[in-house]
């Protein structure tokens, strides 16, 4: 190795602290130094509301207006083995239920055809934080996995009950996230935290749909997959892209 290089960067003075701390806080900025979007204050779930609300109603457009038979729902990928769409819907809105269902009660108002509401269950009685809860809890053969029907049902059950619970639990509750990674791990989180990894899970899953969608030769709209910042940093106009990230 060459002798020792000096320290050719910039000393960085507290106004440029101050700057780059304003950019976490306000929002990212592309390569061009363009910000990405604003941040809205962490106890305010109002957003993140309408956020897992239009992911979730992008699920239930796919079987209104996307699919045209049930089979279309259990027709196995060649390029994703074992998966379906209807894996994939019941999969995503699992995780939601889950998360729900740990703060507050399971909606009254759901009339999805799902399991007894005791197959996918709170690990805790709702009640205050912190909250104990597991992501790997899972019920397969659902209904939603085989009926267009009953998955419409299940997604839009899923909405009415974001709009029963978000409103009344703080975004900053505390809560404990059991996983098995395959070891059994426990770490500290928040229900605003969790909330958006339902959102972003689910479009990750949304993303492998497409894909199946594809190879059916179902086209699905140009936004859907797609994770909200990617399509806020391409300034694509959608209802995840830069109508939301503008406003």
């Amino acid at each position: 190795m060459g002798g020792q290089q000096g320290n050719t960067a910039p000393q960085q003075t507290n106004g440029g602290q101050q700057a780059d701390m304003s950019t976490l806080v306000n929002g990212s900025q592309d390569s061009e130094g363009q910000l990405l979007g604003s941040h809205a204050t962490t106890s305010d779930l109002s957003e993140l509301l309408l956020v897992c609300k239009t992911v979730l109603q992008q699920g239930v457009d796919l079987v209104d207006k996307q699919l045209t038979e049930d089979a279309q729902l259990t027709a196995d990928s060649k390029f994703l083995p074992g998966s379906t769409i209807g894996k994939h819907l019941r999969h995503a809105r699992d995780h939601f239920v889950l998360l729900l269902n740990t703060v507050g009660a399971p909606a009254n108002n759901d009339v999805s055809p799902q399991p007894p509401a005791h197959a996918i269950a709170p690990t805790s009685t709702p009640s205050a934080a912190p909250y104990q809860f597991s992501y790997d809890v899972r019920v397969r053969n659902t209904p939603m996995e085989t009926s267009r029907k009953a998955a419409r049902e299940a997604l839009l059950a899923t909405v009415q009950q974001l709009e029963a619970v978000v409103p009344r639990v703080q975004a900053d509750a505390t809560m404990q996230l059991d996983a098995i990674t395959p070891y059994m791990q426990s770490f500290p989180t928040s229900f605003g935290r969790e909330l958006w990894f339902c959102a972003l899970h689910a479009v990750h899953h949304w993303s492998m749909v497409r894909v199946i969608a594809g190879e059916m030769g179902i086209q699905t709209p140009s936004d859907f997959g797609f994770a909200p910042s990617t399509l806020v940093y391409q300034n694509r106009e959608a209802p995840l892209g830069t109508t939301k990230g503008k406003m």
